[in-house]
């Protein structure tokens, strides 16, 4: 009996089988979980498949067209595999997944069944479901210009532009103090103007919550000490002495493109849009209403 697709039809229509599932997880940091529900081992494509894993996959829904592929995957959560601490922290989010049903004794005889993504994963009662996402998910999204007077882009991005890198826009420190998980607290910060990281991010770069990142809702300085507020809390532990990455902000205004980072060039906004006012004001026989430029 041949390999493949057709060498498991075969075996299928043979009328004694000896089936199963397995699943591959690779998280965007690169790490890879791999689970069968056989009772044992199994290896192929480079993935070792952990047996017993406490994972089972719900029927798989799969249409032609543009219509979203969908299917889950429940099961108990478990150290050895899947951490609780580790969904919390949306370390599972995006994450690329691949399904075959395989002949356990011969596994050169699988089918792939299911290639996309992990979208919605809830914890309920000590386990896990997790919604997964077919390949064509991502033809959902809206694409094209937003015509709005602040900028659409993101800092850095392929449409921004800026460089990042460069001196005086990002600061790497090891954290002195932190309140909830969503205040840091320096002593001695200079070098930086109050505000300066107000809008951009905090990365973690090391410790428990090494990945981890959030948006920075307030950079003060109160008593000449330097306050970070977060606008979400850390969602894993971050202690005295881990490092993070504080990025400078940017509100998408034209005058912070061009005082802040001198990157008007590459503003992506549209400043001089009329305003709903304009838009809705109608015919007049005094007063300058022409539709030509307000400057």
């Amino acid at each position: 009996m041949g390999g493949g697709e057709q060498g498991l039809l075969d075996h299928a229509a043979s009328g004694l089988t000896t089936l199963c599932h397995a699943w591959a997880i690779e998280r965007t940091d690169g790490k890879v979980f791999a689970f069968t529900d056989h009772d044992l081992p199994l290896a192929f494509e480079g993935f070792a498949f952990q047996a017993d894993a406490g994972l089972s996959a719900g029927a798989i829904a799969q249409t032609t067209g543009l219509a979203v592929d969908n299917t889950e995957a429940m099961g108990a959560l478990s150290h050895a595999s899947i951490r609780e601490d580790e969904i919390e922290q949306g370390r599972f989010d995006g994450a690329a997944v691949k399904a075959w049903l395989v002949n356990w004794q011969d596994t050169d005889q699988r089918m792939l069944k299911f290639s996309g993504s992990i979208g919605e994963l809830r914890r309920i009662d000590g386990a896990f479901r997790a919604e997964l996402r077919g390949l064509t998910e991502v033809l959902n999204r809206p694409l094209g210009r937003v015509y709005q007077k602040p900028c659409t882009a993101v800092l850095g991005d392929s449409t921004c532009r800026f460089d990042l890198s460069q001196p005086g826009y990002r600061e790497t420190r090891a954290v002195e103090q932190i309140n909830d998980r969503r205040q840091l607290i320096w002593d001695a910060f200079e070098g930086y103007g109050e505000g300066w990281f107000e809008r951009g991010r905090l990365e973690v770069l090391d410790g428990a919550a090494a990945g981890l990142w959030s948006v920075i809702k307030h950079d003060r300085i109160k008593d000449g000490k330097r306050v970070i507020d977060l606008w979400e809390p850390l969602r894993g532990a971050l202690g005295p002495g881990d490092r993070v990455r504080l990025i400078a902000g940017c509100d998408k205004r034209m005058e912070i493109c061009r005082l802040k980072f001198d990157n008007l060039i590459n503003f992506q906004g549209f400043p001089d849009i009329p305003s709903e006012d304009w838009v809705v004001a109608v015919p007049k026989s005094k007063g300058a209403n022409t539709g030509g430029s307000r400057r």
